[in-house]
């Protein structure tokens, strides 16, 4: 891999999924590690997808919902590489990720999306983030499992080819 690379992830639920493949990840890669925070935290009762009106199905339902991002956000200028951490959520990112991205002039960089689920695929998730990440060149992005090899995530980044 070439230049710096951040590894900057959302985790949500109890048990952290996505932090531990973000630090998994990191360490395999020697790259620098952020965690987005919402300014509002998720409580169980707001992650509860089968409920209509619980907040994560009330953000995931409306296209514009960017929810507030916590502290203060990273300076990108010394990272050439950002990866972008997520659970999926309604087969797609959060929008919180969106309101990442879009915090920043991606001219220049390369955004690889990756992410963790129960279960759902990627699917469209790579094609729906694209428009957040303006100027940027967006890898295709991949679902992780928590068994992940550093032997598997080496060929995952060799065939990333940055």
């Amino acid at each position: 891999m070439h230049g710096r690379a951040l590894i900057a992830f959302f985790s949500a639920s109890p048990s952290r999924r996505t932090e531990k493949v973000a630090h998994k990840l990191a360490d395999v890669i020697g790259a620098g590690l952020y965690e987005i925070v919402p300014a509002a935290a998720y409580s169980k009762d707001d992650l509860n997808w089968n409920d209509r009106k619980s907040r994560s199905s009330i953000e995931m339902n409306d296209p514009n919902s960017r929810p507030e991002i916590a502290g203060e956000l990273p300076d990108l200028s010394t990272y050439d590489t950002i990866f972008v951490g997520f659970p999926i959520w309604w087969y797609v990112a959060p929008h919180i990720i969106n309101t990442f991205l879009e915090h920043y002039d991606l001219t220049g960089k390369t955004v690889v999306p990756f992410a963790t689920s129960g279960g759902s695929p990627m699917g469209q998730t790579t094609a729906h983030l694209r428009p957040s990440a303006k100027g940027a060149q967006m890898k295709e992005g991949r679902r992780f499992e928590m068994g992940e090899t550093p032997m598997a995530i080496n060929s995952w980044i060799a065939a990333l080819g940055i």
